[in-house]
């Protein structure tokens, strides 16, 4: 017999809330034991939407081809007031390639780093340094004010950040002043490839 969709909900909310990180409709669909991903379909788009009808701090969010339970966006100054942030290597690679590139679709960093980029960006959005923004059937990513405060970059400007990247990390600054490889006029963001990534940066190198 299906679960009912209110005790799918509240079930679904408690597996979001324990893992830590954004899961998959599939995923999400195996942890709560159903057998049709189009029930727990269903029952996050209702949760999706009881959130957003809350007074409440935290929003259930779709992030990609996942969903997450996380902070709201303007009460993570709050967060981070008592939680420093604390970028691991791989998130900081991610974090590197989205302000060099910016900005730069969700699809393309995918693409550059493997399917964990899902689970790097809504870390990322967590900490309030970069933005995601629907486009297409993707997301737009670009960093925010707080990024650039956070690293002590004098502006929040792109190029200005591709700028501080290309000195902090020994890349060639290209003659037309942005700090990012010229792509050719014909080239769309989805089309630079990996060879055109920054380094990875070292814990701590870019402050």
């Amino acid at each position: 017999m299906p679960a009912r969709a209110d005790s799918l909900e509240l079930k679904l909310e408690a597996i979001l809330f324990a893992g830590g990180a954004p899961l998959s409709v599939k995923e999400l669909t195996e942890k709560a034991g159903v057998s049709d991903f189009r029930v727990v379909q269903r029952a996050l788009r209702h949760l999706v939407r009881a959130y957003a009808g809350r007074q409440t701090a935290l929003e259930v969010r779709r992030v990609g081809d996942r969903y997450a339970l996380q902070v709201r966006e303007e009460f993570l100054p709050a967060v981070h007031s008592v939680q420093p942030i604390e970028i691991a290597p791989r998130t900081l690679k991610s974090l590197t390639l989205i302000a060099y590139h910016q900005p730069m679709l969700q699809s393309t960093l995918v693409k550059m780093v493997g399917e964990y980029a899902y689970q790097e960006v809504a870390e990322l959005q967590s900490f309030g340094l970069i933005r995601a923004e629907p486009k297409g059937s993707t997301f737009e990513l670009t960093t925010t004010a707080r990024f650039a405060e956070y690293f002590g970059i004098g502006s929040s400007r792109p190029e200005q950040i591709r700028e501080f990247l290309a000195k902090k990390l020994g890349l060639p600054t290209p003659s037309d002043g942005t700090g990012a490889p010229a792509p050719a006029p014909s080239s769309s963001p989805e089309e630079v490839p990996s060879s055109e990534a920054p380094p990875t940066p070292a814990a701590g190198e870019l402050t």
